[in-house]
């Protein structure tokens, strides 16, 4: 069974960074293009950044201050957050892009108050 595994979230300052893990279960990892999610309280779950094996993409909100990765060896996809805003407070998520909406996992909250 697929499964996706997010940490690294917390509770951080304005202006402050963390960083979020997902380890994927599956083997040929290197073949999917992955995707960072994110879902604020009443509000619908967006796509911020995906990655390929060549590209990246992400959302106007938060280009130049956060950066996805992956480390295929690890089965690991990142996403380095900096500069945050407390519209960056959500729950995050990864998935593939697009989404597979039977693979959803936990994700990892994130909270950026003073």
């Amino acid at each position: 069974q697929v499964q996706f595994v997010e940490s690294g979230g917390g509770l951080v300052q304005p202006g402050g960074s963390l960083r979020l893990s997902c380890v994927f279960s599956r083997s040929s990892f290197n073949a999917y293009r992955m995707g960072w999610y994110r879902q604020a309280p009443g509000k619908q779950r967006d796509l911020v950044a995906s990655i390929t094996s060549s590209n990246t993409y992400y959302a106007d909100s938060v280009k130049g201050r956060f950066t996805i990765s992956r480390d295929n060896a690890k089965n690991t996809v990142y996403l380095q957050m900096n500069s945050l805003k407390p519209e960056d407070t959500a729950v995050y998520y990864c998935n593939f892009r697009p989404s597979d909406d039977t693979l959803w996992g936990q994700g990892s909250q994130v909270a950026v108050s003073s």
